[in-house]
């Protein structure tokens, strides 16, 4: 393996005009694809609201619960303003996927720039998004692919962030907001906490008014029973692979994913691609992983492809912390 300079991030080759054609956004793509997320999501708890009292109420959320984690993706490509051309597009969606996603928008707007920048970094500068992506405790990774598991996941889990959210609405200064927001953005961090907070109080108090399950389930809970696939995908972006290096190859997977978990991905599967150029629109990302796929590691192909191998890893990093898997580059 050739060594690589710890000083700059690895950039794969790539013609100039390519690139900024790559980088053209649209409006078009991404209302199309929220618009089919939104009718999906309608559906799925249109039916979960038919099924409820009867056992058939189960699946019919779990069903609803995925498909309403994906607004994590929505977060995502808009906090990356790539999912519109339009700036105000962008801010808005970004907005409420952040809430539906319990993502308190400017803690995560910055911690998210420090990721790409510090991908996997534990020394010296910490990557803080890196406790959910990469563990090594057996248990917490069982639990964290189970509906429900995220409830027992209080220091780790989806909770760990509830707590955050509630801390900063609370004025206490976090080790992420030291580490990661600015000092003048930390006023909007809070504000924006404690409306999240007043809102999810808000929900409560509906439920318990109409002594109803469902206003919870719809707005609350999906993080609680329905995170197993956005866990999943979460998981195959860096499993198994390298601290502390300067190479997205090596501490970021790319696989290829069935169409309908693309979708509800918004492509991400393409996760080096991702991490090397992040002003590339999600839509383009199979087009510059078939630029750039003879300078990058193989494919995965699917969950199960990437699990074949992140499962041993993750057994042999559990006794050796020092462990690592070993990635072939060209």
């Amino acid at each position: 393996m050739k060594q690589i300079d710890l000083d700059q991030w690895h950039k794969c080759k790539i013609d100039k005009s390519v690139y900024k054609e790559l980088c053209k956004r649209s409006d078009w793509h991404g209302i199309k694809h929220i618009s089919i997320w939104i009718f999906v999501l309608f559906l799925s708890g249109y039916a979960a609201f038919l099924t409820w009292g009867t056992w058939w109420a189960i699946p019919a959320f779990l069903v609803y619960g995925n498909i309403y984690m994906a607004c994590n993706p929505v977060w995502h490509e808009c906090g990356h303003k790539t999912a519109f051309k339009s700036r105000w597009l962008n801010e808005v969606f970004y907005q409420i996927g952040s809430f539906m996603y319990n993502f308190e928008p400017i803690r995560w707007r910055w911690s998210h720039f420090h990721h790409h920048s510090y991908t996997l970094h534990t020394q010296e500068v910490y990557d803080h998004e890196i406790q959910v992506t990469k563990p090594t405790d057996l248990l917490f990774v069982f639990l964290l692919h189970l509906p429900g598991g995220n409830l027992l996941l209080i220091h780790k889990g989806f909770l760990s962030f509830h707590f955050e959210t509630i801390k900063h609405a609370l004025g206490i200064t976090t080790e992420v907001m030291r580490d990661c927001i600015p000092e003048n953005e930390r006023g909007k961090c809070r504000l924006i906490s404690r409306i999240h907070v007043l809102i999810w109080i808000f929900i409560v108090v509906i439920s318990v008014y109409y002594q109803s399950w469902l206003p919870a389930l719809y707005f609350l809970l999906p993080f609680c029973y329905g995170t197993t696939l956005r866990n999943m995908f979460d998981f195959i972006q860096h499993a198994g692979l390298a601290n502390n290096v300067k190479d997205h190859r090596l501490c970021v997977r790319t696989a290829t994913l069935n169409p309908i978990f693309s979708f509800l991905y918004w492509h991400m599967e393409y996760h080096i691609e991702h991490h090397m150029f992040p002003m590339i629109p999600s839509y383009n990302l199979k087009k510059l992983h078939d630029v750039v796929k003879d300078q990058m590691p193989k494919a995965r192909k699917g969950l199960w492809g990437s699990y074949k191998e992140i499962i041993p890893a993750i057994i042999k990093q559990a006794k050796d912390p020092t462990y690592i898997l070993k990635v072939n580059l060209p």
